[in-house]
């Protein structure tokens, strides 16, 4: 199909708005479905996936297509919920423009706000679509205001072509257009549907159909406007891509089906029956079935066999794709997510996806030992799917962490990881990875002297502890002369005091920033050993650590919190009540980010309390910064609980 004939958009707006809704209703009007499906049902095309029936909403992002007067129409269907953003990131870079669908009652909500900022950064065109306008009580106009202020002053009603606001708004847009309209003060019909399309690729106007998806009204309209407004593939804004074989030289993709190949791999999914489908969006040239493509991150070569179009799970053959198709592949061996094909001649490569950083995270425990055995297997299949998901295990604490952007995103991995790979966990919280040190010197004697009958045990150091600058580990000196100790000891000394400093002496964390100098010692020609000696240093360091001042030390994060200004008050005294430090702030666009330091121990559940203050307005991303000294009324709990706990094991 010339890709003049095709358009492309993304679905989003705030949970419930009715996004799936309205897929339905597109699909059905174009006859490219049989019969409509409800969310409420299960019956949906988009959402097709056990949990997503269960919890009646989109939680993954859904491929479907139609063909309406000649054009094929490709719709990215998305979640609304903040859990699930991954998705709408992903499904950005798909499409050449996007529909916001805003729910009449509701008006502008969180979900909308954020899709609009997405939109800002992709640089879209977009239309607005206010969906349910048939309720009770729906006032249009006001509903345009919200819109108006809250998103764009530049967001214009599409009810007649003949009104004089939406012709002036138009003419504003244009030069040449303003000229004439000044002169007349009228502009023809074609003129307006010229203008206006040219303003919304530009994004200098939003246009706004008024609609209801669940009894289809204002559904041909809007059809009509998606073709007559939104942009081909060929008219998209201009694609820049990097061209490695040019020293990374910079240079604009020619978004033709005439030109060289390139496409990007936008997302991951996991087929019961075909296994790994890679999905693709081609921005120029063409691929066929059965060929093959150059991947220009992996620096390989890639076979492919059939080509597919996806409407919901299903999956149509397609002999050829070119410019401005979204389609599927299956069983690539080295191609992932954010990587850019072309040919080996002509290479392009594209900026890879960035998704933000998991909120929250939790320790997970296999219940049996057949689910430990296939947990890591389970666990990778789903972090291929979802690049907002992670694991990672903590040697430290021996814990198994999964990550992701809230409480709903954890809960419908762990509910995955149950229905699909019959896995079985307990969440739980994680624990904090402590350390201990020391705040002053001491010198102290570890002794091991054992008589069994027959040959002893017998090792015998003096060594001094003294600290060291945050994060120089451990740190040993040998100081031993006149042969107090034979050479072939000293390393057995060395070993016990790391093995013991790994197992801690106060409250059972690894001991850091810290100088073992080991000074002097004895030995016993027949009963000194290797394993003596590795005792006595264990024995030596665990006594010096107890006299030298032992502190515990906890990780402290860099924290950046994103916000409206309304809720800067309320952010900062809530960061002051979780022991953390407010380092500056600053304004970027409309929020304001708050920069911060706090303990990790206070923002394990941080993801939602932010959501709960802020009205689900609010974001944060962390990273580690430091290890800092727990305060004492925060440390003594945790080392009089350990000490307990040690003795009853005793």
């Amino acid at each position: 199909m010339d890709p003049k004939s095709k358009r492309n958009f993304i679905l989003l707006g705030h949970a419930q708005s009715g996004k799936t809704t309205l897929a339905e209703s597109l699909l059905y009007y174009c006859k490219a479905t049989t019969r409509k499906g409800k969310v409420e049902d299960g019956t949906t095309v988009s959402d097709y996936s056990f949990d997503e029936i269960e919890r009646k909403n989109s939680i993954n992002l859904s491929l479907l297509s139609c063909e309406y007067q000649g054009h094929r129409i490709q719709i990215v269907d998305t979640p609304g919920y903040a859990d699930f953003g991954g998705e709408v990131i992903s499904g950005l870079r798909a499409v050449d423009s996007a529909i916001i669908v805003v729910d009449a009652a509701s008006s502008v909500q969180v979900g909308t706000e954020r899709a609009w900022q997405l939109l800002e950064e992709a640089n879209l065109p977009c239309m607005i679509f206010i969906n349910k306008a048939d309720k009770e009580g729906v006032a249009i106009n006001i509903l345009l205001g919200d819109l108006k202020s809250s998103l764009s002053k530049n967001c214009v009603i599409i009810e007649s072509l003949e009104d004089p606001l939406l012709m002036e708004a138009i003419a504003e847009s244009d030069d040449s257009l303003l000229e004439k309209y000044l002169a007349v003060l009228r502009l023809s019909v074609d003129e307006i549907k010229r203008g206006l399309a040219q303003a919304v690729i530009k994004r200098k106007l939003f246009p706004v159909v008024v609609g209801s998806a669940l009894s289809d009204k204002g559904i041909k309209d809007f059809l009509d406007d998606i073709l007559q407004y939104l942009p081909n593939p060929m008219e998209r804004s201009p694609l820049i891509a990097v061209d490695p074989l040019k020293e990374n030289e910079k240079k604009e993709v020619l978004l033709k089906e005439d030109a060289p190949f390139s496409a990007f791999v936008f997302k991951n999914i996991s087929d019961s029956y075909v296994g790994q489908l890679s999905l693709l969006r081609v921005f120029s040239g063409t691929i066929a079935s059965n060929t093959g493509f150059y991947n220009v991150n992996k620096k390989t070569k890639e076979r492919i066999g059939q080509i597919h179009v996806l409407q919901g799970k299903e999956q149509r053959n397609l002999d050829l794709a070119s410019c401005g198709d979204i389609i599927a592949l299956t069983k690539l061996k080295d191609t992932g997510v954010s990587d850019s094909l072309s040919g080996d001649k002509e290479q392009f490569l594209f900026n890879p996806l960035i998704f933000p950083e998991a909120a929250i995270s939790a320790s997970v425990k296999p219940k049996t030992r057949e689910d430990e055995e296939k947990i890591s297997d389970a666990l990778h299949k789903l972090v291929l799917e979802d690049q907002t998901f992670k694991f990672t295990h903590n040697p430290q604490t021996k814990e198994l962490i999964i990550s992701g952007l809230g409480d709903l995103h954890l809960a419908t991995m762990v509910g995955r990881l149950k229905k699909r790979f019959n896995v079985s966990v307990e969440l739980g919280t994680p624990k904090v990875s402590y350390k201990e040190t020391i705040t002053k010197g001491a010198k102290v004697q570890g002794k091991f002297k054992r008589q069994s009958g027959g040959r002893g045990q017998y090792g015998d150091c003096w060594i001094e502890v003294s600290p060291l600058p945050r994060g120089k580990g451990l740190e040993f000196v040998d100081k031993i002369f006149g042969g107090a100790i034979p050479r072939n000891f000293i390393p057995s000394v060395e070993k016990g005091v790391r093995q013991a400093s790994l197992e801690g002496a106060v409250a059972g964390y690894p001991i850091e920033d810290i100088r073992v100098t080991l000074v002097d010692g004895s030995y016993h020609e027949v009963d000194s050993s290797d394993m003596a000696f590795q005792i006595a240093g264990a024995m030596a360091l665990r006594k010096a650590v107890i006299g030298a001042g032992p502190v515990l030390l906890e990780p402290i994060m860099d924290v950046e919190v994103s916000i409206p200004e309304e809720f800067l008050g309320a952010i900062s005294g809530d960061i002051n009540s979780r022991r953390g430090r407010i380092m500056g702030m600053e304004v970027k666009g409309k929020e304001q980010i708050v920069k911060a330091q706090v303990p990790l121990s206070e923002l394990f559940k941080y993801a939602n309390d932010l959501r709960s203050i802020t009205g689900g307005r609010g974001m944060y991303i962390m990273h580690f910064s430091h290890y800092e000294e727990v305060p004492h009324k925060v440390s003594s709990p945790i080392i009089t609980h350990y000490q307990s706990t040690k003795k009853q094991e005793e």
